[in-house]
């Protein structure tokens, strides 16, 4: 068994979607990136690399190329899935955590983990995502963004 933990964050503004998890949750700010900027599958993507000793999203999908250029993040992920298996790695159970003062996720979290397990190609009693405010501390609590951190075991 591999242990991988991934860590990521992006700003809101104004004019973007607001994806999370493969879910465009309602928001009046987005998320700003060079893909769709979804947090959680690219916290998620860094664990799965981790644990597998294989670098990092940056490394592997480059903002600076026009290839990745708005993609959905859900591409990325199963990319990676894909990579790992080529591999011979297989996917445990992953554990995602979102911090957010804005938007609540809770009505989402069911959708998230349908697309991840989707995504991963694993029964979703093996995918947990979970959300939280910081209390109105830092810059999600000001509500200037939104981070992610994923752990997920790998085989």
């Amino acid at each position: 068994m591999r242990v991988g933990f991934g860590y990521d964050v992006h700003k809101l503004t104004e004019g973007r979607k607001c994806i999370i998890c493969g879910v465009d949750v309602p928001h009046t700010m987005g998320l700003l990136g060079h893909s769709d900027a979804d947090v959680a599958i690219h916290a998620l993507c860094d664990a799965l690399l981790g644990a597998a000793a294989m670098g990092d999203i940056g490394r592997l999908f480059p903002d600076t190329s026009a290839e990745f250029k708005d993609i959905d993040s859900r591409i990325l992920l199963r990319t990676v899935v894909q990579k790992l298996h080529d591999a011979g790695y297989s996917i445990g159970n992953v554990d995602i955590t979102i911090a957010a003062q804005k938007p609540k996720l809770m009505p989402y979290i069911e959708k998230m983990r349908e697309n991840m397990a989707s995504d991963l190609g694993v029964d979703k009693g093996f995918v947990n995502v979970k959300a939280t405010t910081t209390e109105k501390l830092g810059f999600e609590g000001r509500e200037e963004g939104i981070s992610a951190y994923a752990v997920a075991l790998i085989n």
